[in-house]
């Protein structure tokens, strides 16, 4: 099949890449990425990413566009939801392109992720599939997670810390709130 793949950042597209691949898929990467906070924070993800395609000989389909207020406005009434909202929404903008240019399917790193909840990826994508009338690719790449940690490292490729967006920073980075004014640092 001709495979759309959804990429948050390159070290997480080396392993799902092999895979689809190794299966026969044509793959095209497709960065949009709306979520990843600070501006240098998406840079870097982007130059990795242009880098590692480089490499891997990857045509990627790249919507570089830094939508910070977008992504705010969205999820700021519920930060708890997050993660839902920027699962669809990027599996929405990856089927809208798959669907309009005509590959058969589309898939995403996310699906590579530990720390991404699977289950609601297959059902926005299984959904998202049917508004834009293009396969949702599900496969689960997460036994190749260490494989994908050891190439990227080999690559000297930029490995981030977090998942993205200002919330996932906050929570990889500040100290958890005690609720004891004299436990602050």
């Amino acid at each position: 099949m001709n495979v759309l793949l959804h990429i948050c950042c390159a070290p997480c597209a080396i392993h799902p890449v092999e895979t689809l691949r190794a299966s026969g898929h044509r793959v095209t990467g497709f960065f949009f990425n709306h979520n990843i906070h600070p501006y240098q924070e998406y840079r870097k993800r982007l130059e990795a990413l242009q880098r590692y395609a480089e490499i891997a000989d990857l045509p990627v389909i790249w919507r570089d566009e830094y939508l910070l207020e977008e992504f705010l406005a969205a999820v700021a009434p519920a930060p708890g939801e997050r993660c839902c909202y920027c699962y669809a929404s990027r599996l929405e903008r990856t089927a809208r392109e798959a669907s309009a240019s005509g590959y058969e399917a589309f898939t995403s790193t996310l699906l590579y992720s530990r720390y991404q909840r699977h289950e609601v990826i297959r059902e926005e994508g299984g959904r998202i599939a049917e508004l834009f009338r293009v396969r949702f690719l599900y496969e689960d790449f997460r036994p190749g997670w260490r494989h994908g940690i050891d190439v990227s490292r080999q690559l000297g490729l930029y490995r981030q810390q977090y998942c993205g967006c200002i919330y996932s920073e906050k929570d990889r980075y500040a100290p958890p709130a005690s609720g004891n004014p004299g436990d602050a640092p």
